[in-house]
């Protein structure tokens, strides 16, 4: 199986890759459109700011290449909102394979944003998880969410509850790093795979 993690100039692709490797996957990192469209399976991870990223996403092609794929695709967080229709992130046109628009958190009782840590991901949808993970932590690093939509596929309060994953067709994604995520991470991203 050919794994392809989309490189674009975005943080915490060495996260990805060592999550892969202790499941046994000798991923490909490529920004190359004619590698990502041949593999198997595509992962889009990112930490980092929207528009400079998708700015970044636009000059290579990328823009257009991946709301195209038709293998089974998993956004993580920065990766996630970029598959949304628009960031408020300033003011960022994204990928619009999800019709959705993602916001900032606005703290009502002093919150700190970003939400940063370990947090209870629930209300599985089993097209995506274990059912054994309902209620299991997770590992968030986030300033910007996805409200809640007929896309969630699991759900995370903070401040208010929010997207914590969506999928939609070939195209999951999830807020939190599964990659640093423990044994439920990787149980998460095995499931992937497995698809």
């Amino acid at each position: 199986m050919t794994v392809a993690v989309i490189d674009y100039n975005a943080g915490n692709t060495r996260s990805v890759y060592y999550a892969l490797q202790r499941l046994g996957i000798d991923a490909l990192f490529t920004d190359d459109a004619e590698k990502i469209r041949h593999a198997d399976k595509v992962i889009f991870p990112g930490v980092g700011e929207a528009s400079s990223t998708m700015r970044y996403l636009k000059k290579i092609g990328l823009d257009q290449v991946i709301p195209s794929l038709t293998q089974p695709v998993l956004g993580v967080c920065l990766g996630m909102q970029l598959m949304c229709r628009w960031s408020e992130e300033n003011d960022t046109p994204c990928l619009d394979i999800f019709d959705v628009d993602v916001v900032r958190f606005r703290p009502q009782h002093q919150e700190k944003v970003p939400h940063m840590g370990w947090n209870r991901i629930y209300d599985l949808d089993e097209r995506m998880f274990d059912s054994a993970i309902e209620g299991e932590y997770t590992y968030f690093v986030h300033s910007y969410y996805v409200p809640l939509t007929s896309f969630t596929t699991a759900k995370c309060d903070y401040i208010q509850p929010f997207s914590a994953a969506i999928s939609r067709d070939n195209f999951y994604a999830t807020q939190f790093h599964p990659e640093k995520s423990g044994l439920v991470g990787a149980s998460i991203i095995q499931s992937f795979l497995d698809l």
